[in-house]
């Protein structure tokens, strides 16, 4: 996938100042800092102007894509009016709101919450360059969440990478802030690491104590059937540009974000008959689907002697899509 022009163009108009060298030594900063202040609470390694501009360059492609990546299937599951109302939560630059946009173009009121004031002031130039007037319109809001904190309650609410950056003993009071701020429904995205899904595990938990009901990517409330030396992620891919070649050192044309996640809601869930936990085995005349379904996880076969729409339809499936009832044989 590419990320929207107009967030690139943005992008590359706020880090054309900056040499790409010294973009790409400053990342390479950024990142050891990082590791090395983990686990750190929120974003202390972002000491400069430079620095954001180096987060910016160096992640907001890849975890764009990721959280598009999990609102596309959030969309697919969504029933009713489209959401009008956003609260990005933990915003950085915006990513989230960029995602939202782009899967919900009639989105128009959107809040973002973020701690860091160069961060937002990024954020903002970005959002200027936007196309959606939604974007460009977005409100920012300097908000430490560990502290008391003040929302209306939007249709849909987004934490990215945001539960991984806060104290252990702290998370479960802001999950149910984030929750309470929900008139529709929650995303939660967190990397795609045995870490990174143990969040999203306690939280799909918490949540579903709490009365929600899970959309994607679980076709169940009930309690997570993934085995304790496996954990539940997904990939998307995103193509660089020449700019994001050069900040990452790389040579390959495009990076694989790797992410886990979960969304909830105040609404039913629609019926699907699992979601694909793996890339499907295309083999002659049969896919072998490794599924999380309503009874847990199973191997699903499709044979094309059996049922050749069902056959077509399964070949297109990809990691992370839903098995709808009328694809299965």
């Amino acid at each position: 996938m590419e990320i929207p022009t107009d967030l690139r163009n943005a992008l590359d108009a706020e880090l054309a100042a900056i040499p790409s060298k010294r973009l790409a030594s400053a990342t390479v900063a950024l990142s050891e800092r990082y590791r090395s202040l983990r686990p750190a609470r929120g974003r202390l390694f972002l000491n400069s102007d430079e620095d954001v501009a180096a987060y910016a360059a160096y992640r907001m492609p890849a975890t764009f894509a990721a959280i598009f990546s999990a609102l596309v299937q959030l969309h697919d599951q969504w029933l009713g009016e489209p959401p009008r109302t956003l609260l990005d939560v933990g915003a950085g630059p915006g990513t989230a709101m960029w995602a939202a946009q782009t899967v919900w173009p009639a989105l128009e009121d959107l809040l973002l919450l973020e701690r860091d004031e160069r961060m937002i002031a990024f954020g903002e130039r970005l959002a200027v360059r936007a196309n959606a007037p939604g974007l460009r319109g977005a409100r920012w809001q300097q908000t430490d969440l560990l502290t008391r904190w003040e929302a209306e309650p939007h249709d849909l609410v987004i934490a990215g990478y945001v539960l991984n950056e806060l104290p252990e003993e702290r998370r479960e009071a802001v999950i149910d802030t984030l929750w309470s701020k929900a008139a529709g429904s929650l995303v939660l995205i967190e990397p795609g690491t045995p870490a990174g899904f143990a969040l999203i595990r306690q939280a799909r938990q918490q949540l579903i104590a709490a009365g929600a009901t899970v959309l994607a990517p679980c076709p169940h409330d009930r309690a997570c059937p993934m085995l304790e030396n496996d954990w539940c992620h997904f990939a998307q891919r995103v193509n660089r540009t020449r700019l994001h070649r050069a900040v990452k050192g790389g040579t390959l044309s495009y990076e694989d974000e790797k992410f886990s996640y979960v969304a909830v809601s105040r609404q039913a869930r629609p019926p699907i008959d699992g979601r694909v936990l793996r890339h499907p085995q295309i083999l002659t005349g049969r896919v072998v689907l490794e599924l999380c379904a309503p009874e847990g996880l199973r191997s699903h076969v499709v044979t094309r002697s059996k049922n050749r729409q069902a056959f077509r339809q399964a070949r297109d499936l990809r990691w992370g899509d839903a098995l709808l009832p009328e694809d299965s044989e």
